[in-house]
């Protein structure tokens, strides 16, 4: 080939390096230069664009480290085959830009969200720096199996002091959220055994059961929990529950409920609780409530935990404790797993909660979440004539129930149409039932507190409701 033409547009954003390197692209894809065929000089090329012999390096540079060209040194450069186009044809762009898109909010009341102005970053930053360091060089090896027994030993503790947990760092399997713990629970039990869960509950837990074509007993949920006398009346033989603050309902397990639970599971030796107890550590009501785990005296409970909302969600550490019976089946089904969170990631948590800034970062976060939460309840107040509140014993959500002519469907829309993200119960209902009453999930863990008050007011004024009559 003697010579390319492309036409370079020079007043254009775009650098005329990346106009030729996209032109001999295109005219390699669309055949127009063929296999072999050599590519004129860089300084005979330069000549006859009248542009850099350094432009057209660049260009040259890339194609061939994207494999389009081949160089052969002191010949030049040469157009490779290519088996697999690494493009993406403009049909296939569009359905990727059609996909949809998770709706963004101007006010998210997500109960998922956590405050992320509080996080001691520089703190964190102190021990990662640390890690990430030669000293550190065996972590690049792979660790132990259930997890680094200096992140299980620092758990253990925190378990003990904090919610009367008991039990050995041998014990605890740590793994990347409750998505990965949950299905190797399920693995822990035969395939005929049957379970039951909350219902309402976690939409994501009863897909991960349904995934793993495991029986399902929905059992309602009221003020004081799960209602155990409905479990009774199933066939199974474990229940997943959340008794610290049941999700969604915000619900306290009573101590009644605590009691029957615990005499249903030592009824039989395939009977077992799995205990989540997923925001445990913010409680704003009474005195902690000890975990279900701290009053097992069977061996029966299975206690599941995170630190999604104690530190933050993408951090992706989880941990389940394992009864002793169970955990040897544990250590004949999983005798292949290695710990999938990083070793690095293990470490910086361990020596943040060994040096005591884990129970600094808890304390502080309880008097952020409890300030907003007695801000949100203060403000809410104000509207009791037309909602009623539920759940704000714990937790960074509350269940709000509205008196309105609206169906819970309508009151939704009315507010993504405010751009205000609030989330209905019956989307966590396993049996779809529809209620009459409107009754919504307010997380508030994401909302700065100077926010709390207008953002209330903006979704009772998309809803239309008014502040009470002080006259009554």
């Amino acid at each position: 080939m003697d010579m390319l033409l492309f036409q370079l547009e020079r007043d254009s954003d775009k650098p005329l390096y990346d106009q030729l390197y996209n032109g001999i692209k295109e005219a390699i894809i669309s055949k127009k230069i063929t296999v072999g065929e050599k590519l004129p000089s860089k300084r005979k090329l330069a000549d006859f664009l009248n542009i850099s012999q350094t432009t057209i390096e660049i260009a040259y540079a890339q194609l061939l480290a994207e494999g389009y060209i081949m160089s052969k040194s002191r010949i030049g450069y040469f157009v490779e085959e290519i088996d697999e186009l690494p493009y993406i044809q403009q049909d296939t762009m569009a359905s990727i830009n059609e996909y949809p898109k998770k709706k963004s909010y101007k006010i998210d009341f997500n109960p998922g969200s956590i405050d992320i102005d509080a996080f001691p970053f520089q703190t964190w930053r102190k021990y990662a720096k640390e890690l990430f360091d030669d000293t550190s060089k065996e972590l690049l090896l792979t660790g132990e199996p259930q997890g680094e027994l200096s992140l299980r030993t620092e758990i253990a503790n925190y378990l003990y002091q904090s919610r009367g947990v008991v039990c050995h760092p041998e014990q605890i399997v740590i793994g990347s959220g409750t998505e990965q713990l949950l299905p190797m629970i399920l693995r822990l039990f035969s395939e005929d055994t049957s379970f039951a869960l909350e219902n309402p509950g976690y939409p994501a837990v009863h897909r991960m059961f349904s995934q793993h074509k495991r029986k399902v007993y929905p059992i309602a949920v009221d003020e004081e929990g799960i209602i155990i006398h409905d479990l009774e009346k199933t066939n199974a033989n474990v229940v997943y529950i959340t008794p610290s603050h049941q999700f969604p309902t915000g619900a306290v397990l009573s101590a009644t409920r605590r009691a029957q639970a615990l005499n249903w599971a030592a009824q039989s030796t395939s009977r077992y609780i799995i205990e989540d107890d997923y925001d445990s550590e913010f409680r704003y009501a009474g005195k902690p409530i000890p975990a279900l785990h701290a009053l097992d005296r069977n061996d029966k409970v299975i206690y599941m935990s995170t630190f999604t909302k104690s530190l933050m969600p993408s951090l992706r550490v989880a941990y389940f404790v394992l009864p002793p019976k169970l955990l040897a089946t544990y250590n004949d089904v999983f005798n292949y797993y290695s710990s999938t969170v990083p070793r690095f990631d293990q470490h910086i948590v361990a020596n943040f909660m060994g040096d005591g800034h884990f129970a600094k970062h808890l304390n502080r976060m309880r008097k952020i979440y409890r300030k907003k939460h007695d801000k949100l309840t203060s403000i809410l107040e104000k509207y009791s004539s037309s909602i009623n509140i539920t759940g704000e014993q714990a937790g960074m959500h509350i269940l709000l129930e509205v008196q309105h002519t609206f169906s819970e469907k309508q009151l939704q829309q009315l507010a993504s149409q405010a751009e205000i993200g609030i989330y209905p119960l019956s989307a966590y209902r396993l049996d779809h039932y529809e209620s009459s009453q409107a009754q919504f999930l307010l997380g508030f863990g994401g909302i700065p507190v100077q926010s709390i008050e207008s953002s209330i007011e903006q979704l009772m004024d998309c809803w239309s409701i008014q502040k009470n009559d002080p006259s009554t």
